[in-house]
């Protein structure tokens, strides 16, 4: 080879680019991203539904040592606020945005067509993630994203909403809002869906998000063993269901026989101890409000208090794995030699949930979706998850705990997850970097500081370039409180900030906060706004409004100025029509679908468009012959579903409805078959009449099907076995999967007319009575 300098020209081989010709010219591939000096790595944890109260060094009594180190290695801020639901915190989290501006006003579950409430980031705004990555960082998530619109799950999906597409390197979780601890109806690797059939025996989602953001860390050290990275860590806990290792759950074994009121007072009085709430502070009354008000524990009836303590320790429980993963982390980053030049910052999405009700349910759907006329949890109920006590927290039960346990894991604050009141929307924050931080001790911080924040505040603190902001968006909301890490008295750099969720509104300037509870149909106009000095009354106790009526009215009138500048109108009116109204080209869903067993779960919003609010047929072509048996259809999990099965050659169509089952069979098959025919008929009231036919001949039919509606069932459409939950767990516990012996060609979905209380038939009727009086 000959080894002297190349002249170069058209078409020189790589031995020209050392020659004359190339010497002084610039290089052709782009420059990469170069980290700033001594960049640390970041951590970012993001807890689910986790009250301000609920970790040790904000007063809690379960045992949270290592979140509880990083605030004795770092600093807590006892003022940080975010917003009063996930989805608009996390994207207020990712871009600085207030939430509205964001696209993201509320849950990405709804898609009214409205800029404030898109369901997705907006294209060209950077994300943190972005940032990082521009900045030479690798970027990872694991857990929840919770910011793709849900009509766009699939794979057909266009995927620009998906965590890859936002600047992540590398991505393992799931897409949608909640999720079955023990049994994840989906997960993504990337932008791929995760083929699972079955569990292994103990599995547990944060186990696995644990692992996987290890193997993350350990796989970039491999390949480099200097370039920082970024991690997400979004965490399904403690959302509902409430779902923890049993060996976890028996570690708080009577830990809650005192009840919620003791519970309060206690973690107040550590919160006292703490310094995490200033003097002069006072606890609230049990919170009185109409429709969330909470029964002294004394009152409670004893039979049900052992019910009630156990969804709590469920809950503490699931706490506690939170911890454990952060555990995980620090001892990786310490066996790494990287701990102190890590970033760590540990924080929640948004108050306690008081979503299970006043009784809580080992079922948490049956709390949100009763059926009309009917009381959320019957005797009936009660008497059921008092005999099922020691499975709630399994994986046969989707438990939510009552709200006076929401109360307490919010004190000292009122109200909870979705108000705007401070129980909605103020959380812990504990921020970590020893190298930067070292020697201070633990400190407490209270200035006012909000989620937009964080992301000004990273930039700030590890000196990132900044990124580009399309003139449509504009500037970030957020301000860096950096200089609050040094300087306990350094003003906060937080300007105003308003809040609105499920039409909660409120308006925080200069210690005063002015606040509306929301009562559903009520005129906006005619609610009553109340004020509380907040700088002196952190737990809004007395409320000042009438003797500062000027002071209410200015800043609900600046209210009304940022909601109009966020994007944040039109305002929620508390029917849920915002809910139902989605966009015609939605409709390409609702066409006739065939399923073969070679074909992988299908996704839960596609399967749900078969079937929501509609009637529709299912068509099984298949080739029975008797001792065939296995499942041949199921569509659901333990959240709810149906299912269609042979066992001991007898056919099932099997309705499990939050946990209450309907029947239709056993229906003997002593002969050969080749088809099998499910008309689902949905007459109204969310009642189901079912029809089953073989080879052309009804042989079931019935009317007490109670039809499953808006995101029931949460898992989708299996043909030939039930992967990963199952519709019926006493089916499960004898066969498994249970995979179909027999051969099934295709199984056809066909959606029929809408109910007559369909959403469609609803909106209908709404836009013929307003296109009446145009």
């Amino acid at each position: 080879m000959n080894d002297q300098p190349h002249a170069g020209g058209a078409y020189a081989g790589f031995g020209g680019t050392v020659g004359r010709t190339f010497r002084s010219s610039e290089p052709w591939w782009p420059p990469q991203p170069t980290p700033p000096e001594g960049a640390p790595n970041v951590v970012l944890v993001l807890a689910d539904d986790v009250g301000y109260s609920d970790f040790g060094c904000y007063g809690s009594e379960i045992p949270t040592p290592h979140i509880d180190g990083l605030a004795e290695r770092g600093t807590r801020y006892a003022n940080f606020h975010v917003t009063p639901m996930c989805s608009p915190t996390r994207a207020a989290l990712l871009t600085g945005l207030n939430a509205h501006r964001a696209g993201v006003g509320f849950v990405t579950n709804a898609d009214p067509g409205f800029p404030g409430y898109a369901g997705e980031l907006p294209e060209g705004q950077p994300t943190m993630a972005e940032r990082f990555r521009a900045n030479g960082y690798s970027t990872f998530m694991v857990g929840k994203w919770h910011l793709t619109r849900e009509s766009q799950l699939s794979q057909a999906a266009d995927r620009r909403s998906w965590p890859l597409q936002k600047g992540f390197d590398e991505f393992y979780g799931f897409l949608e809002p909640l999720m079955n601890l023990h049994h994840p109806h989906r997960l993504y690797e990337g932008n791929s869906v995760v083929e699972v059939d079955t569990y292994p025996e103990g599995y547990f989602l944060t186990d696995d998000l644990t692992s996987r953001a290890r193997r993350m860390i350990r796989g970039l050290r491999a390949a480099d063993r200097h370039k920082p990275f970024f991690l997400y860590y979004a965490h399904g806990a403690a959302h509902a269901p409430l779902h923890a290792r049993a060996e976890a759950i028996r570690a708080f074994s009577g830990a809650y026989d005192m009840g919620w009121d003791a519970l309060r007072a206690q973690r107040f009085a550590r919160q006292q101890a703490l310094g995490i709430v200033p003097d002069g502070a006072v606890i609230p009354p049990r919170n009185p409000e109409p429709t969330e008000s909470v029964e002294a524990w004394d009152s409670i009836p004893r039979r049900l208090r052992p019910l009630y303590a156990r969804y709590m320790e469920v809950y503490a429980a699931m706490v506690g794995s939170i911890d454990d993963s952060v555990g995980a982390l620090v001892t990786l980053l310490a066996e790494l030699g990287e701990l102190d030049n890590t970033i760590f910052i540990v924080t929640s999405d948004n108050g306690a949930s008081r979503e299970g009700g006043e009784q809580g349910s080992s079922h948490y759907w049956r709390g949100r979706l009763p059926e009309p006329g009917k009381k959320v949890q019957t005797e009936a109920h009660l008497e059921q998850d008092l005999q099922r006590i020691d499975e709630i927290g399994g994986p046969s039960t989707w438990p939510h705990y009552p709200r006076g346990w929401a109360m307490a894991c919010n004190t000292p604050f009122r109200l909870y997850k979705t108000t705007t009141f401070a129980g909605g929307h103020q959380v812990p924050l504990v921020v970590s970097w020893p190298a930067r931080l070292s020697g201070q001790g633990a400190i407490v911080r209270r200035q006012y500081v909000h989620v937009t924040d964080v992301l000004p505040t990273l930039v700030d603190l590890i000196g990132l370039e900044e990124a580009p902001v399309p003139a449509a968006i504009g500037e970030p909301d957020g301000a860096s409180f950096a200089a609050t890490l040094d300087d306990p008295d350094h003003a906060t750099a937080h300007g105003p900030q308003y809040y609105e969720c499920l039409g909660n509104r409120a308006y925080y300037e200069d210690g005063w906060e002015a606040v509306t509870f929301r009562v559903p149909g009520t005129p906006f106009s005619e609610e009553v706004w109340q004020l509380y000095h907040v700088a002196e009354d952190p737990s809004q106790v007395a409320d000042l409004a009438a003797d500062h009526p000027d002071l209410v009215a200015r800043l609900r009138a600046r209210w009304e100025d940022e909601a109009w500048r966020n994007r944040v109108l039109p305002l929620y009116e508390g029917d849920g029509i915002h809910q139902l109204i989605r966009p015609e080209w939605e409709e390409r869903m609702v066409t006739p679908l065939t399923l073969r067993p070679d074909d992988h779960t299908t996704e839960r919003y596609v399967s749900n468009k078969l079937i929501h609010g509609r009637s529709f047929r299912i068509v099984v072509d298949w080739a029975f012959t008797p001792g065939d048996s296995g499942i041949v259809v199921a569509h659901g999990g333990q959240e709810s579903g149906y299912v269609l099965y042979v066992e001991d050659d007898a056919l099932h169509f099997v309705e499990n409805d939050c946990g209450a089952l309907h029947r239709l069979g056993p229906v003997p098959l002593t002969s050969p078959s080749r088809e099998v025919v499910i008309d689902v008929e949905a007459p109204g009231a969310l009642r189901w009449t079912v029809t089953l036919t073989v080879d052309g001949r009804q042989v079931g039919r019935s009317e007490d099907f109670v039809q499953l509606s808006l995101y029931l069932p949460w898992e989708g459409i299996d043909i030939g076995l039930d992967r990963r939950s199952p519709v019926l767990w006493d089916l499960h516990q004898r066969h498994g999967a249970f995979p179909f012996s027999g051969g099934i060609t295709a199984v056809s979905y066909l959606p029929g007319e809408p109910s007559p209380d369909s959403p469609e038939m609803v909106l209908a009727r709404l836009r013929a009575m307003g296109t009446a009086l145009e």
